[in-house]
């Protein structure tokens, strides 16, 4: 592999690694009423699971409510059951056409909890993104080894990809701080 290769694949690497991390804040319940929310949701449709975005469009009204049109009518009951059984902690209210959602605030321990989880799923992100840096490391040490690169080369890679990392590791603290304002300043 050439340091470009090496370099080019720890980069892809760490930003599929940030864009799960992104994803995982998405769906966390701020108090603030998000179609995220419930997208992760699968609906059981005719013994399959089926995610709810292509069953149902869902909206937010206001910051408070999440609002779900199923496409059919008949699949109503199922969208209300996965609701039920989620974590969300949400009853639904049916209308016999919509479903309605309503975020209860969150209290203050609920929101140091939140917090909490956004900062160990931080820091597993940041892991993430450590331990493709070590592979990167890796690579070019063989790479080294093998005579294909020399010793000066190795180390300015070794050196982008730690600078690499900084700036990956820049942009989940930027991430994680603020979802953490967000969860607080409600």
């Amino acid at each position: 592999m050439s340091s470009a290769q090496i370099l080019k694949d720890a980069e892809d690497r760490m930003e599929k690694a940030l864009d799960v991390f992104r994803n995982d804040l998405k769906g966390l319940r701020t108090g603030r009423a998000s179609p995220a929310l419930v997208n992760p949701l699968r609906v059981d449709y005719y013994g399959s699971p089926t995610p709810l975005e292509q069953m149902a469009s869902v909206s937010c009204p206001d910051a408070a409510t999440i609002v779900i049109k199923p496409y059919q009518a008949e699949v109503l009951k199922d969208i209300e059951k996965a609701i039920r059984s989620s974590d969300l902690g949400l009853a639904p209210n049916s209308d016999g056409k919509t479903i309605r959602l309503s975020l209860p605030a969150m209290s203050g321990d609920q929101r140091k909890k939140l917090v909490a989880q956004i900062k160990k799923q931080a820091e597993a992100a940041k892991v993430s993104c450590r331990n493709i840096r070590r592979d990167g490391n890796k690579h070019f040490d063989d790479a080294e080894k093998a005579k294909t690169m020399t010793e000066d080369d190795r180390d300015k890679g070794k050196a982008k990809v730690q600078d690499l990392l900084k700036l990956y590791e820049g942009k989940i603290d930027d991430l994680g701080s603020k979802k953490e304002k967000e969860v607080m300043e409600q």
